[in-house]
């Protein structure tokens, strides 16, 4: 089990110390569980936290499996309104029980709260020592194993090893990529397992027999190529009533999500997978029938592929080869296996290597987890999706403009990344074995931040006609404006219809309409952005850690719960010019400055219609130049975007003229 996080700011511990006491406490033999954690930030608070959580979990997972505890990450347990719920043991002894781990979470909390105000051991001693002299782009490999199961003993705790990878400045370290190729390597060394789950740190396990509902999907199926991943689809804890910020994904799930399934399988998400490790390791289906089959010869691997695909370190090449066999050859003591561990984990390990190439986690994407993915299913692997109840797993949605803004530019960087690679989808199809009909379900999603483009530009014509006093729509006399009418009506009502469907509101439709249309003029036209400047050779993209915060069901119901929140990024820039673009263009109308124009080639009321329903797209763009606080525009870029609106207005329109 993997468990990854990178910044302890942008991901406080308290959330990934809940993620892995979730995870130590699944219904499985616990002999046959290790969860590796890495810490890509090299911080010793999450060390720290991690050190204490482990004591904490020698109560917290005897409790749980004791009383048969549903809901196993501590803080979304003692954080429910009800003292129990529809199941629980309601007896004396139990009360008593739940009250005593209660109270020893709450020290565990303010534990860590308190090291997060600077209490972590400033002298740096005992454990932390490894931490001396490190900054988190420049460290050596830290690994740490915390809890070991000696005794094989089911009813024990799983291994616990904490892991933070060699770092340098001239090194690339490929970011989350390159963080799972380590955890790959390492627990290939120490315990490895035919099969791997990766979460990201906010994402616990809600459903404490996941695994088992997962192998039931790997184990069940005829053939293993019918299922080379089990991807668990995303839900969320606590978010916003209407989804304000348009990505909790109910609706993509329920339809894509589920639709997919019936050609090659889902779409790997980079959370909630679980993974056969051969898989990872570039084994093709039916038995490598590939050029790949070479890869064995008698058990271990040829000297050629030893050297050039999975590295120098003979320990784990003969890992490696009792994986592709499917032997489990896990050591008897993890400590045996450290030395090596260090060295897979060094950051020049992976060069005149095939790692990120052909095996492990793709490199070359900032959405690694689409391009490995697509990667598996370009062998010709199908997926399985598991779609457990409750749901396998629950993180939480980034709340806020801001978050929810880096993260739509991360994916739509990454995912045109991989468009204009030579791994995308056409290439799959027409030379390898992605079936058509996934090819066109990756590229529908590789290709939609390219329509920021198109989007923008028609989003801009209605107040261009105002201003120019022009039309593009029919008049609304001629009969010819029942198609446009019609188009739109249509369109919405079957949107409005997809939402209704599945239980969600007419407030939630509209509130992920409008932040589609938000997000295609900020996000990823950044995203666009990034790319053009990576094929010019002026820029390199860079991985941005989404802001995670821990909802409680307190903050759920505060009054400014679910407020679009802005920032000094350059990313609102687009979005604020646009919106003021169309007041310009509604201020330019009312008081009669457009040019003057015949009956017939005037603007109409087809085209302030559509200007106020760009400003009401972009509404919480006009709350945000009247507000205060976080929720108020900065005035920086404010005068940016005005500065662009009168420059269109001026260049483009006859105002100007």
């Amino acid at each position: 089990m993997f468990v990854t996080t990178a910044d302890p700011q942008l991901e406080p511990p308290i959330i990934t110390v809940n993620t892995v006491l979730s995870l130590m406490a699944v219904d499985y033999p616990a002999h046959k569980l290790a969860c590796y954690v890495s810490d890509d930030g090299c911080s010793p608070l999450t060390f720290y936290s991690l050190m204490e959580a482990a004591k904490f979990a020698k109560l917290w997972v005897p409790f749980c499996k004791k009383y048969n505890i549903q809901l196993r990450a501590p803080f979304r347990y003692f954080a429910r309104n009800s003292t129990t719920s529809s199941g629980e043991d309601c007896s004396m002894e139990f009360q008593q029980a739940r009250d005593t781990m209660k109270d020893e979470y709450e020290k565990l909390r303010r534990k860590i709260e308190d090291a997060s105000l600077g209490s972590v051991p400033s002298n740096l001693s005992g454990e932390f020592v490894a931490f001396s002299n490190t900054e988190r782009k420049n460290h050596p490999t830290i690994i740490k194993i915390m809890l070991e199961n000696k005794g094989g003993s089911p009813d024990e705790l799983p291994h616990l090893i904490y892991i933070s990878r060699e770092k340098q400045p001239k090194h690339p370290h490929h970011y989350k990529a390159g963080a799972m190729n380590v955890l790959t390597r390492v627990s290939g060394l120490m315990t490895n397992a035919p099969l791997m789950l990766n979460v990201d740190c906010d994402m616990y396990a809600n459903n404490p027999q996941i695994v088992l509902h997962a192998l039931c999907l790997l184990l069940g199926t005829k053939y293993e190529r019918d299922c080379a991943f089990v991807q668990c689809l995303q839900y969320f804890y606590d978010g916003a009533k209407d989804d304000p910020f348009g990505n909790q994904l109910v609706v993509r799930n329920e339809y894509l999500g589920q639709g997919i399934v019936g050609i090659q399988g889902p779409y790997y998400e980079g959370t909630g997978c679980f993974h056969r490790r051969k898989v990872i390791y570039g084994s093709w289906p039916e038995d490598m029938k590939t050029e790949k089959k070479s890869l064995i010869s008698n058990g271990e691997l040829t000297k050629v592929e030893s050297l050039n695909g999975f590295g120098i370190s003979k320990q784990f090449i003969n890992s490696v080869a009792h994986a592709l066999q499917g032997n489990s050859d896990n050591p008897k003591d993890l400590w045996s296996s450290l030395e090596a561990a260090y060295q897979v984990s060094s950051c020049t390990y992976e060069y005149n290597t095939n790692w990120g190439k052909e095996i492990g986690w793709m490199y070359g994407s900032t959405t690694e987890d689409i391009l490995t993915g697509l990667a598996i299913h370009t062998k010709g692997w199908r997926s399985l999706c598991c779609l457990p109840n409750p749901p396998a797993f629950l993180g939480c949605a980034p709340s806020g403009g801001p978050a929810s803004m880096t993260q739509q530019k991360r994916w739509a960087t990454g995912l045109l990344e991989i468009l204009v690679s030579k791994r995308n989808p056409i290439y799959g199809t027409l030379f390898m074995h992605l079936h058509l009909r996934q090819c066109l379900a990756y590229l529908w999603l590789l290709t939609r931040a390219l329509r920021s483009i198109p989007e923008f530009l028609y989003a801009l014509l209605p107040a261009y006609c105002i201003m120019t006093n022009s039309h593009f729509l029919p008049k609304g006399q001629e009969p010819a404006i029942i198609i446009p009418a019609t188009i739109f009506v249509i369109y919405n009502l079957y949107c409005l219809y997809e939402y209704l469907a599945v239980g969600l509101s007419i407030r939630a439709w509209w509130n992920n309409q409008r932040m589609q249309r938000m997000t295609s003029a900020c996000a990823w036209s950044f995203g666009v952005l990034s790319v053009v400047l990576k094929l010019l050779g002026l820029s390199e993209t860079v991985f941005e850690v989404s802001k995670k915060d821990q909802s409680t069901s307190s903050d759920s119901t505060s009054a400014e719960f679910g407020s679009f929140t802005f920032d000094e990024s350059p990313v609102f820039v687009p979005g604020t010019a646009l919106l003021l673009v169309h007041l310009i263009a509604l201020f330019t109308m009312s008081l009669g400055l457009h040019p003057q124009a015949s009956e017939s080639s005037g603007s109409s009321l087809g085209e302030v219609i559509c200007t106020v329903w760009v400003v009401m797209y972009f509404w919480p763009f006009f709350r945000g130049l009247f507000r205060r606080g976080k929720y108020r525009i900065p005035s920086t870029t404010i005068m940016k975007g005005a500065i662009l609106a009168t420059f269109f207005a001026y260049l483009f329109t006859p105002i100007g003229w």
